[in-house]
């Protein structure tokens, strides 16, 4: 089934790129050139256009036309969906001026203030407490420009329901499998990690408000990318098809990250996902 799926989807993935502009047809796409397009998406999202003048004018032209006149063409990800893929991927990188553009990006294409708070969020158990704040500094900042109201608190379970509430979920996507190989370390501490990975990762963000948990796989995805964490990618890539993302859409977001993390890091990620598909 899961090779008959790949199948599709490279044929799909091939012959069709998603409409990434708002309000605008395959067909107009196909007939635009990279440059129309490119200006159409600046406009949604920084409501500007392809740059003109500057010290880099040449590297600025290059980078935009490849990725708001080429890479948003590529597969069926929403503009809204592109952006926050953006989003987590500079802050995993912690490219904090890049990350500020985004962000008033994302808030441009349609996404509500919570659900990029909650992009962002979402990168805490994969890159750290530290650097996640420093985005949400960032984010804070965009708020308080835009005069936006920060959003209200979105957890969405108790004290005592973190480790029930996260294990409901973990288990749907990954079983035990982290609880099994952190077996036998010494004192049994490999308990007590495998605990918190269900407490925080699961418990604390995935049922957190905002996002869906097929939407926070995805973003995971993007992070790991980034990072070419290759042994997590692997199986997160089986977890996100399982909270349903298609293989497509696994690729697609692949490729967005591919302008910001390098190609290296991107191409490896596709030759994990075909392997995995096997």
């Amino acid at each position: 089934m899961i090779k008959k799926l790949f199948a599709l989807f490279l044929t799909a993935f091939v012959l069709q790129g998603s409409f990434a502009m708002a309000k605008t047809t395959q067909k107009e796409v196909k007939n635009m050139t990279r440059t129309e397009i490119c200006n159409k998406n600046m406009k949604i999202l920084f409501n500007g256009s392809m740059a003109e003048s500057g010290a880099d004018v040449e590297m600025m032209q290059i980078l935009q036309k490849y990725i708001f006149g080429e890479v948003f063409t590529v597969g069926k990800l929403d503009i809204k969906t592109r952006e926050l893929i953006t989003v987590v991927s500079l802050t995993t990188q912690q490219t904090l001026p890049q990350l500020k553009a985004h962000i008033n990006g994302a808030l441009n294409a349609g996404n509500t203030p919570l659900e990029v708070r909650e992009a962002i969020y979402q990168c805490a158990p994969f890159i750290g407490f530290p650097k996640t704040l420093n985005a949400l500094g960032v984010l804070n900042e965009v708020f308080k420009e835009r005069n936006i109201e920060p959003p209200a608190a979105a957890a969405t379970v108790s004290e005592n329901e973190r480790y029930k509430k996260g294990k409901e979920i973990q288990e749907k996507l990954y079983g035990d499998e982290i609880k099994q190989a952190m077996k036998g370390l010494p004192d049994n501490l490999g308990d007590e990690a495998a605990r918190f990975l269900t407490e925080v990762c699961f418990g604390d963000f995935y049922t957190r408000q905002g996002l869906d948990i097929k939407t926070r796989e995805l973003l995971a995805l993007a992070i790991l990318v980034t990072k070419d964490d290759e042994r997590t990618l692997r199986s997160h890539i089986k977890g996100s098809i399982k909270a349903g993302n298609t293989p497509e859409t696994v690729a697609a977001a692949i490729i967005q990250c591919m302008p910001y993390t390098g190609t290296p890091n991107a191409l490896h990620a596709l030759k994990i996902l075909k392997e995995e598909l096997k």
